[in-house]
């Protein structure tokens, strides 16, 4: 595996509990922001050890300018900011990459098992369901890299969303860096997270890891909003409906469509 592409979130890094961490003005931003270059960082290394040679890295939370570039591994790219497209947290990936690696991934929204879950948009979204399951962000872009040919070989983040991501993909390498109960989270120590990470990535490249999500041939989304001002506006989507005061539906046979439909949703 040569060329490795590895997405980064913040919600499911290490110690990571409230919503004040995940925000440039909150409080312990700054730690929760270094934790979550820091277990990039291990990945990275992970990943040139067991034979990369080229990374680029996806800062996809909130701004999309978290990453301290500084602190990963020299040779190491660095996307930051939105460029607007479909991809969205996968931004950058193409056909020419031999996999993707998830950092600080997190439960799905409705979820109980991380007081930070929810599938992109929080507090807008309340729920989101594809085909009648609860949809992650995990299985959002993991649609994207099927799509274009590419496994997903590794996740850390919570303990729910890697148990969550080996229901989709049975041979994916997962790392647990903390388990949320309520509103708290107990974690392992950040230095044991970013070595275990490192190893669990190295070993998943190494060990030919991962796979591809399934795609349905049929695929219903169906998003249930916090206001029903959101939904009546999502349902003016051409394909959308809306079913009650808050829900909408959609339907394709097109998993690229009901990405497309998704971001305009959301």
């Amino acid at each position: 595996m040569k060329k490795v592409f590895i997405s980064a979130d913040i919600e499911g890094v290490t110690d990571v509990v409230s919503w004040g961490e995940t925000v440039p003005d909150g409080h312990m931003y700054a730690e929760a922001a270094r934790q979550m270059s820091l277990e990039v960082a291990a990945a990275c290394r992970g990943a040139f050890a067991a034979g990369a040679e080229e990374i680029i890295v996806r800062d996809g939370h909130d701004n999309a300018m978290n990453i301290d570039h500084n602190l990963l591994p020299r040779g190491v790219k660095l996307i930051r900011g939105w460029g607007g497209t479909l991809l969205s947290m996968l931004e950058g990936l193409d056909e020419t990459f031999d996999g993707v690696i998830y950092i600080g991934y997190h439960s799905e929204a409705g979820s109980d098992k991380n007081p930070l879950a929810h599938t992109s948009c929080y507090p807008k979204l309340d729920h989101v369901w594809i085909n009648g399951e609860r949809m992650s962000e995990f299985m959002k872009n993991s649609y994207n890299a099927a799509k274009l040919g590419v496994p997903v070989v590794f996740i850390s983040g919570d303990e729910a969303i890697c148990d969550h991501a080996k229901k989709y993909i049975p041979q994916i390498g997962t790392v647990a860096v903390k388990k949320g109960v309520g509103d708290s989270v107990m974690s392992i120590h950040p230095a044991d997270a970013c070595d275990l990470i490192e190893e669990g990535v190295k070993t998943a490249i190494a060990g030919k890891m991962g796979g591809h999500i399934a795609i349905p041939d049929e695929i219903t989304l169906r998003i249930e909003y916090q206001k029903h001002a959101d939904a009546l506006g999502a349902s003016s989507y051409p394909g959308v409906e809306l079913i009650s005061e808050k829900i909408v539906e959609y339907k394709t046979n097109d998993v690229t469509e009901m990405v497309r439909a998704y971001n305009y949703m959301v």
